[in-house]
């Protein structure tokens, strides 16, 4: 497939699919592939806690990383969370630490109330699908692209996701940048 107007519709159409799987996990599924993701990233990252680490806050069934970055900040790690500053511009990261006073950003998902932006030196970057490649389909907004295609050095990216939301290919375009590594409950892929 090459034409990109019928790219954007089956993108669309995967985002929906794969959305529903995922607001289909139970609970306990959640909870158990959260610890299987958590257990997967310090295994196969055990020097996290030497940098930052943007991260999200879990937003339409995304695997919760919020116990995982609490343990991470307390054994000396610094965190961020990302921000949406101006409405398709690349996203800002402003730091995080357990217990700090919150407030709604974009799409009413929590940001922390004081900006006090840093660089991340590690991404935890939210999935909705995923190839081998690398390549993510997000909410569709592009904000993790846009970011992506402007850091400088470019941080250690990691998706996470669930397993259900693995694709053959999301057909790639220009735009698209792959990750380093991808995390689902089923375990690590490093990119070549």
């Amino acid at each position: 497939m090459k034409d990109w107007d019928k790219i954007r519709a089956w993108r669309r159409d995967r985002r929906a699919e794969i959305l529903a799987k995922r607001l289909a996990i139970s609970r306990d599924g959640r909870k158990s592939a959260g610890a299987a993701i958590h257990e997967t990233l310090a295994a196969s990252f055990p020097k996290l806690s030497d940098g930052c680490i943007g991260f999200y806050w879990p937003f339409r069934g995304e695997v919760d990383l919020t116990a995982f970055l609490r343990r991470l900040v307390e054994g000396g790690a610094r965190a961020a969370l990302p921000v949406v500053v101006e409405k398709n511009e690349p996203i800002e990261f402003w730091s995080w630490t357990p217990g700090a006073k919150m407030t709604l950003g974009i799409w009413d998902i929590p940001i922390p109330e004081t900006p006090d932006r840093v660089r991340p030196t590690v991404l935890l970057v939210p999935l909705l699908g995923f190839d081998g490649a690398g390549y993510r389909l997000g909410n569709g907004g592009g904000y993790y692209d846009r970011t992506l295609a402007v850091l400088d050095p470019m941080p250690l990216t990691i998706g996470i996701g669930y397993e259900c939301g693995r694709l053959e290919t999301i057909y790639p375009q220009a735009h698209d940048i792959p990750l380093d590594a991808i995390v689902t409950e089923a375990g690590c892929t490093r990119i070549a």
